[in-house]
């Protein structure tokens, strides 16, 4: 299973439009999961109609439209996995012990927030992964989105795809 992981796409206050190669993987994807900040109801339903399965919640920058059609936490079995999406979870330093506690039943939880790419696996086996903006990079390099490739209950690989400056 080929999943695309997206946040803090902050259309259209950091850019104008989702970066080409973004749509791109969005398309091909079987499950595309977007953890919150998306600031335009808009690129939700962009999300909906490009997507074959979009799991998603809101973020900090949400307006009450996107709340009510988002929640705040989703979970999802996929590839045997157990999958969370949350925004946020707290500062970088104690994460993996803070999101072990608050999410004992996951394989996998997706966060966004920071705008920086993340991936770790706590000592208790829970995998994190932040793919980062596709939109802004804040201070990081470049804006990025993640591919994972899953199957039988493994995450097989985890791709940080680089893009380029807002559009």
């Amino acid at each position: 299973m080929r999943l695309v992981l997206t946040s803090d796409t902050h259309l259209p206050t950091r850019a104008k439009q989702l970066p080409d190669a973004l749509l791109e993987a969005i398309s091909g994807a079987d499950v595309v999961v977007h953890a919150g900040d998306w600031i335009d109801e808009a690129t939700l339903d962009l999300f909906q109609a490009r997507a074959r399965d979009l799991v998603a919640v809101h973020g900090n920058n949400d307006g009450p439209g996107l709340q009510r059609r988002l929640p705040e936490t989703a979970r999802r079995e996929l590839a045997g996995l157990r999958f969370g999406v949350v925004h946020e979870t707290g500062a970088a330093k104690g994460r993996e012990t803070r999101c072990e506690r608050r999410f004992p039943d996951l394989d996998v939880l997706v966060f966004g927030h920071s705008h920086i790419p993340w991936d770790t696996t706590t000592p208790g086996g829970l995998r994190l992964l932040n793919p980062g903006s596709p939109t802004d990079r804040r201070r990081q390099p470049y804006c990025t989105y993640m591919s994972v490739e899953a199957a039988d209950g493994a995450i097989e690989d985890v791709t940080v795809h680089r893009l380029p400056g807002r559009s």
